[in-house]
């Protein structure tokens, strides 16, 4: 009979590890609160359980255990280290503390463990829902000034996550954080400046196994979108040094290295002008692609292979890098509304370099701008010999996705609408415009001449030019240039749209100032929205 090991959640991010489990010759059986979850179909056996439900999972895995045995017991990519670690604890298996668990998996107590080690972490609060926020110092006691970061205490992936400037947008953030909250708290910390890192490990009886330091790509503020991240980092050796000594310390504060604990850690680490700071540690592997995709193809190694063996009680193997890639992760993303079509699916696949593309979203599906990495519309990961041919292949090939939008959708309309808020005078706006032109750009599109809508339904369309914008080096969330972005236009709807709209006759439909302000505010897909509002009949509808 073989082996049986136990599997929190049946996302994509635990296809690797289900996938390497089997591999490895052990029987999986595969644990989530959802039977439609993407990865159950690979599991030799399926339990649909709730993965907050520690007390279920125990009693599970004591049946089997029971009858037949178990091996261990892990996840990946989850909240849900800490059900992992209570299962383990109580059954014997190997695993770290379920103390030590629940410190890497409640913000609030990490902040705590990290300070009493004096480990450079941001001051902080815990607040709940009854906290007055007017209050001067904030409640605890801490003189925290703003800037702002709230989170809540007991999430992943950036939900309800973002920065606050003022005392009004900390209001709105607890509002958010808290919602996201399973046990209604949420804390409020010092933002940390400086470029962002993600790094893995696995913790083998004392010792810490780093598995990879990668570069994150954050945008978007207030919020904090990961829309991408690069393998190996390109920083200076010593400053990688001092990043990863302060990521084992606070490996370490955690209670995740002793001496009989085997497990995985995940850390977020900031470069802050002051040097190395703790975002945040986990006790597991990475989600975000890393550990299961980026780490392997630019190393050659599998840290999962090595996590699946430590938790049934097996010696890992070797985490030598076989060779040294760049590995790309790149998101896309999209306005708000409804879709209606993804075209370029085959070219982005086929991009040298591509090894993987993940959708999230299909034809029918409610899509808005991200305010958490959960909402993104899918990843592309890419593999080379260098960086810069590994980062150009990805960012091509997510370039080459083009989501056309319901012109049904009055929620892409309201987006369209807000055309100008992505700056003011105070600093960026959240949702940001798709391309950001200065005040001499938008005073000339102001003087560029409106037209009413046309009702011809197979009109000669011309855009009236705008020089001034297509031949800037302006690009949008995606990195594509405005004659990109046109290029995007004319194949999705089909139409030439020449850009002399002077020159044509009575009979043509011109397109002025709300066609290019449509696709400032939201790119090709702005831009499409509103040809497809005004042209119902036109080609490519």
């Amino acid at each position: 009979m073989k082996e049986r090991l136990i599997i929190l959640g049946a996302g994509v991010m635990q296809g690797p590890v289900i996938r390497i489990a089997k591999e490895l010759g052990f029987f999986t059986v595969v644990l989530d609160g959802s039977s439609s979850a993407p990865c159950v179909w690979q599991a030799d056996r399926f339990e649909q359980i709730d993965l907050k439900d520690k007390e279920e999972i125990e009693s599970f895995a004591r049946s089997l255990q029971n009858s037949g045995g178990l091996g261990g017991i892990m996840t990946a990519g989850t909240d849900f280290s800490a059900s992992v670690a209570w299962a383990a604890e109580r059954l014997g298996l190997p695993g770290i503390p379920y103390e030590a668990a629940l410190n890497a998996s409640d913000k609030s107590r990490m902040r705590t463990c990290f300070k009493k080690a004096a480990l450079p972490s941001p001051e902080f609060i815990t607040i709940t829902a009854g906290d007055d926020l007017e209050m001067t110092p904030l409640p605890g006691g801490q003189n925290l000034e703003t800037p702002l970061v709230i989170k809540p205490v007991d999430n992943m992936g950036g939900r309800g996550c973002r920065r606050a400037d003022s005392r009004a947008e900390l209001r709105e953030a607890a509002a958010d954080a808290l919602r996201f909250s399973r046990s209604g708290r949420a804390i409020v910390e010092a933002f940390m400046e400086g470029p962002e890192f993600s790094v893995d490990a696995i913790v083998y009886h004392g010792e810490i196994i780093i598995c990879g330091l990668a570069d994150r790509h954050i945008f978007f503020p207030p919020y904090f979108i990961e829309m991408g991240h690069t393998m190996p980092t390109v920083i200076a050796p010593e400053k990688q040094e001092a990043l990863l000594g302060t990521f084992k310390a606070g490996i370490r504060a955690l209670g995740l290295a002793g001496k009989e604990s085997v497990g995985a850690a995940k850390g977020d680490i900031k470069l802050s002008p002051r040097g190395p700071m703790i975002g945040e540690i986990a006790a597991r592997l990475s989600g975000g692609y890393m550990s299961g995709w980026t780490y392997p193809y630019s190393s050659g190694v599998e840290p999962v292979r090595a996590a699946i063996l430590i938790a049934a009680g097996h010696k890992p193997e070797s985490l030598v890098p076989l060779k040294t890639w760049t590995s790309a992760e790149r998101a896309f993303v999209s306005i708000p509304g409804t879709v209606k079509t993804i075209g370029g699916i085959d070219a982005a696949r086929n991009q040298p370099g591509v090894k993987d593309l993940f959708l999230r979203i299909s034809e029918g599906s409610k899509v808005c701008f991200p305010e958490n990495n959960v909402t993104k519309c899918g990843n592309i990961i890419s593999a080379a010999p260098d960086r810069l041919t590994a980062a150009q292949s990805a960012e091509t090939a997510a370039r080459s996705i083009l989501i056309r939008l319901d012109p049904g959708d009055p929620e892409t309309a309201a987006f369209l609408s807000a055309f100008g808020s992505g700056t003011d005078a105070a600093g960026p706006v959240f949702p940001p415009d798709a391309f950001q032109p200065g005040p001499e750009l938008r005073a000339v599109l102001s003087r560029l001449p409106e037209f009413p809508p046309s009702d011809v339904h197979d009109p000669s369309i011309y855009l009236i030019p705008f020089p001034e914008f297509t031949a800037s080096k302006l690009t949008d969330y995606a990195g594509r240039t405005v004659k990109e972005s046109l290029s995007a236009v004319r194949t999705l709807t089909g139409l030439s749209l020449p850009e002399d709209g002077k020159n044509s006759d009575n009979n043509s439909t011109l397109l002025g100032r709300s066609f290019w302000a449509a696709l400032i505010r939201g790119g090709y897909q702005g831009a499409v929205y509103y040809i497809d509002k005004i042209l119902c009949g036109s080609p490519g509808n």
